[in-house]
């Protein structure tokens, strides 16, 4: 299984991520978890140009191509081999991050970015993506001021990131809409209440 957990920075879907995980590693499982962008050595690099380098200034589509870059090498070098070798996948977003942060959120064309998310993936989607949403506001507060280069683009920014997202769950195969204001507990719950029918009796 590929499974992704999408949503605002601040929604909580990495704490998501690492219960998910253990409670598949409680299953006897070793899946494998990776992050975008970022996760190989050549990813890392683009993650810390995109991400902590306040002072660069960038179109979006150069942007859009970065993340696409790291997703590439990520997608083969990565995940095609766990998920050949039999083990799950769980990533801290993918493809339809580029469609909501670079399309709804800079504005690029949709097509485009859904072409550039199929070059870069050979075509391979999640089987699973959970969006964690929450408010703008509840999103931007739990961040506090450790914000990132992408962070620091402005509400306005965030809403219409926010607004792509809740468009485009219900439109991908395998999406699921959860509310990140929930307690973490149930929220896990939640979570784990669609994958443990997936999960195979340990032997």
């Amino acid at each position: 299984m590929f499974i992704a957990l999408e949503g605002l920075d601040g929604c909580g879907k990495s704490t998501q991520l690492r219960a998910l995980a253990q409670r598949l590693q409680q299953s006897k499982m070793d899946p494998v978890i990776v992050q975008e962008p970022g996760g190989t050595p050549v990813g890392e690099e683009i993650r810390h140009i995109l991400l902590h380098r306040e002072e660069l200034k960038m179109a979006p589509l150069t942007e859009l191509l970065l993340y696409e870059a790291s997703r590439s090498e990520l997608t083969e070098t990565v995940i095609r081999p766990a998920l050949a070798s039999g083990r799950w996948v769980l990533t801290d977003r993918y493809s339809l991050s580029s469609v909501a942060y670079q399309g709804y959120g800079r504005g690029l064309d949709l097509r485009l970015v859904r072409e550039l998310n199929r070059i870069a993936t050979g075509g391979l989607d999640p089987q699973m993506t959970f969006l964690i949403d929450v408010p703008v506001e509840v999103a931007l507060q739990r961040k506090g001021r450790a914000r990132d280069r992408l962070e620091g683009s402005g509400v306005e920014f965030y809403e219409r990131v926010r607004r792509g997202y809740l468009t485009e769950i219900s439109r991908i195969s395998g999406g699921v809409l959860l509310d990140g204001q929930k307690e973490i507990a149930a929220l896990s719950e939640e979570v784990w209440g669609y994958i443990r029918p997936l999960v195979a009796a340990p032997s």
